[in-house]
C-alpha cells in the first residue's frame, strides 16, 4: 500500500499543511488561520484537524489511506508547560503523529533534514540548533526580556526615542516625529497604547525604523545597528555551540542581511527547504524526496 506523509506548520499567523506520497510527490496543500498554543488547546486542536482534513479531501484519500498516513506538526508555543502532553492525548486519524516546535521544523527544512541552525528574525527572534541529532534553542524567551534584534525590539526602541523627544530629553528626528504622529504627538495616548500593546504591535514600527535607517536618520541607524550587533552575536554563538551551517530566516531577515558584516554573511547558508519540508522529514519521509518541493 502506498505510504503518505502529512506535514503541518502551525504558527501565530497561519497554519499550513502539505501532503505528499512516499516519493515526495506533492498531492495537496491547505491553509487555515492562526494555530499557536496560546490560542487555547481546543482551538489549536480544531485548527490542526481542519487544515489536515482540507488537504486529505483535496488529495482524495480514503479512510484506509488516512489511517496509514504518517503526520508531523510543528507548533508555535508547544514548549509551554502541559501543551505537548495535552496534544498527545488528542486523537488524530493517522498511523503516527509527531510534534515539535515550529522553529525545529524550520531548522530541519533549512538543512535537508540534517544538522544545522536557523536564526529566525521576525516579530521575535530565536535560534534553533541541531548538532549530532540533538536539538536546542538559543534565545527566544519572549518580549521584552528577550527577542533581541527583532521587529518588536526595533519598535520598542523607536517608541522610547519618540517619547524622549516629546519630553525634550533628546532632539527629535524624522523617525520620532513619524512615530508620535500615530498618537497625535500626545504622550497620554502613547501610554494608553502601551498598556494594551502586544509584541506584534511594537513590531508594526519595524518597517518605519528600517526605512528611516536607510534614509540616514541618525537615531534609526543607531537602533538598527544595535539590533545588528545582537544578530551578529546570535550567529557567533550558533557556531560556537557546534553548528556547521546557519540559515537566516524570518520576515525581517532580508531587511537585516545587508546591515551584517561581510564576514558574517559569508558564514550563512541558503535554506534547502521550508518548514513544511521539515515537518515531512519529522514525519519520516526520507530527506532526499522533498528537495523539489516548493
Amino acid at each position: 500500500m502506498t505510504q503518505f506523509f502529512l506535514g503541518v506548520d502551525a504558527g501565530g499567523s497561519t497554519c499550513r499543511c502539505r501532503l505528499v506520497d512516499a516519493t515526495g510527490r506533492l498531492l495537496a496543500t491547505a491553509q487555515a488561520g492562526p494555530a499557536n498554543a496560546g490560542l487555547g488547546l481546543q482551538t489549536l486542536y480544531a485548527t490542526l484537524l481542519d487544515v489536515a482534513e482540507q488537504a486529505i479531501r483535496a488529495a482524495g484519500l480514503d479512510a484506509t489511506q488516512v489511517a496509514g498516513t504518517r503526520a508531523a506538526m510543528g507548533i508555535a508555543g508547544i514548549s509551554r508547560p502541559g501543551v505537548r502532553a495535552a496534544l498527545d492525548d488528542f486523537v488524530f486519524p493517522f498511523a503516527s503523529t509527531m510534534f515539535d516546535t515550529d522553529a525545529a521544523i524550520a531548522n530541519l527544512g533549512a538543512h535537508g533534514g540534517g544538522d544545522g541552525a536557523v536564526l529566525i528574525i521576525g516579530t521575535g527572534s530565536v535560534a534553533q540548533v541541531r548538532v549530532g541529532g540533538q536539538n536546542f534553542r538559543i534565545g527566544g524567551y519572549g518580549f521584552p526580556i528577550s527577542d533581541e534584534g527583532s521587529g518588536a525590539a526595533l519598535g520598542l526602541s523607536a517608541m522610547r526615542h519618540a517619547l524622549r523627544a516629546l519630553d525634550g530629553r533628546t532632539r527629535a528626528t524624522p523617525l520620532s516625529t513619524a512615530v508620535t504622529e500615530r498618537f497625535g504627538h500626545d504622550t497620554a495616548r502613547a501610554i494608553a497604547w502601551m498598556d494594551q500593546a502586544t509584541p506584534r504591535d511594537y513590531g508594526s514600527f519595524a518597517p518605519l525604523v528600517m526605512d528611516y535607517a536607510e534614509a540616514d536618520d541618525i537615531i534609526a541607524r543607531s537602533i538598527v545597528e544595535d539590533a545588528v550587533g545582537h544578530i551578529e552575536r546570535f550567529i557567533e554563538t550558533i557556531f560556537e555551540r557546534g553548528a556547521t551551517r546557519c540559515a537566516l530566516l524570518g520576515g525581517l531577515s532580508a531587511k537585516m542581511r545587508p546591515w551584517l558584516r561581510a564576514r558574517t554573511v559569508a558564514r550563512l547558508s541558503e535554506p534547502l527547504g521550508d518548514a513544511l519540508s521539515g515537518a515531512l522529514y519529522l514525519a519520516g519521509l526520507p530527506a532526499r524526496t522533498t528537495e523539489a518541493q516548493p
